[in-house]
């Protein structure tokens, strides 16, 4: 039985839609019961607190910094806010507070950087949560060597993010201007659309949704939602780019190309994963914050596979014509920037287990980058001015001649 790329993206729409349907209803059950749990704990609004101006702070090792204290009532009696650091290493120690009854003063706390790092500043309050709360009082305070590798890599990440970006155009370009879609990998293509489906999906989960973000902040009290806006853009514009190259294949030459019975069976395993992860949350058995990292844990599992079809395509071909250099150029580029990125950040804030702590990220980024490798070798060195296996001459016998004679054939 074939599988035709119509099927493939009927079914990846379907698995969109039902992640998303399957989110709303979790988001919208666990929102009740949050707002069930804010309203038991209304209290906590009802007594004077004390806040902080912003919770992130950038120091350069060589120079001290601050931040301030604000109260939004008057205090109800004597108490002390005492700080707590989460890396002693990094920050110097900072002395309690002692606040006086009825006092409204804004309070200047002074921070000196020791080593580079990310340290977490806290408070805790002499007083009952009852009475006074010190909840808001946190910092997050990253020590950097230097602002101007920090700019610096803020630009490296802006051009590999472009990079990344526009590598997706020169392979619809190319099918358009061959009017075909031969040497493009029919597995490589779904595999892409399914991958970058889920990872819409999970972006747009945690970043729009609020009950999810609850759920994060439950498991991370100061930490950041882990998707900016140019993540979901990033995205939604590579969900985008992959539908308008499928859509090529409906309108050009594509030789009769099918997706393979190992690609269908991927897919299958795929949506398996994703349904069986529903239940799972739908029972209680883990969160529907859970459910969503599955998608973004299937985007990295396909991130690994995807390049394999393309890379067999190209040598069972022994020709590269139909998959554009131009994507390959620039998915090199963006993955040699992203790696540059990382040294440079490790670097700057001392933080190398960003690195070797957390191999999957930079292990797929590294994938990458040696798949492009492979890609341009076969392009410029194994293939280079070959024709496609497809035109090249196949010899056959005239029947009841005994002679030979050349033909060639197209896909």
């Amino acid at each position: 039985m074939r599988i035709r790329p119509r099927e493939v993206l009927l079914l990846t729409v379907c698995l969109a839609v039902s992640g998303l349907l399957i989110l709303s209803l979790c988001a919208d059950g666990h929102w009740s019961q949050l707002r069930q749990a804010l309203f038991g704990s209304a209290f906590s609004d009802a007594v004077p607190r004390a806040y902080t101006n912003g919770h992130d702070i950038r120091l350069e090792i060589s120079k001290n910094g601050s931040f301030q204290v604000f109260f939004d009532a008057p205090v109800p009696e004597e108490l002390t806010l005492t700080f707590h650091r989460s890396d002693e290493s990094v920050l110097g120690e900072l002395a309690p507070l002692q606040i006086a009854a009825n006092s409204t003063e804004t309070i200047t706390v002074g921070l000196e950087p020791r080593h580079r790092g990310h340290c977490t500043v806290t408070a805790n309050t002499s007083l009952p949560e009852d009475q006074f709360s010190a909840s808001d009082v946190y910092v997050r305070v990253n020590v950097l060597e230097t602002f101007g590798l920090d700019t610096f890599s803020s630009v490296v990440g802006w051009v590999y993010f472009a990079a990344w970006t526009v590598s997706f155009y020169p392979q619809i370009y190319t099918n358009y201007r061959r009017k075909s879609v031969v040497g493009l990998n029919f597995d490589f293509l779904a595999l892409n659309l399914v991958g970058f489906t889920f990872y819409s999906v999970f972006n747009c989960g945690l970043y729009f949704s609020v009950a999810i973000q609850d759920m994060y902040f439950a498991d991370h009290p100061y930490g950041l939602v882990p998707v900016a806006v140019n993540d979901v853009v990033f995205a939604l514009h590579a969900l985008f780019a992959c539908i308008v190259t499928v859509l090529q294949c409906f309108i050009y030459e594509r030789g009769g190309q099918t997706v393979s019975l190992a690609a269908r069976g991927l897919l299958v395993v795929f949506a398996l994963v994703i349904i069986i992860t529903a239940i799972v949350a739908g029972c209680g058995v883990v969160n529907w914050l859970w459910f969503l990292y599955v998608f973004s844990y299937v985007k990295l599992a396909i991130t690994i596979v995807k390049y394999v079809p393309q890379a067999y395509h190209n040598y069972q071909r022994r020709s590269t014509e139909g998959w554009a250099i131009g994507n390959v150029l620039l998915d090199f580029t963006g993955g040699s920037l992203s790696i540059l990125q990382m040294f440079i950040d490790a670097y700057n804030y001392n933080d190398w287990s960003s690195i070797f702590g957390n191999p999957t990220k930079f292990g797929l980024g590294l994938f990458s980058v040696l798949f492009d490798i492979l890609f341009i070798c076969q392009h410029y060195c194994l293939y280079r001015s070959r024709p496609d296996a497809s035109e090249l001459p196949i010899r056959s016998s005239t029947s009841g001649t005994g002679n030979t004679h050349e033909a060639y054939t197209k896909f």
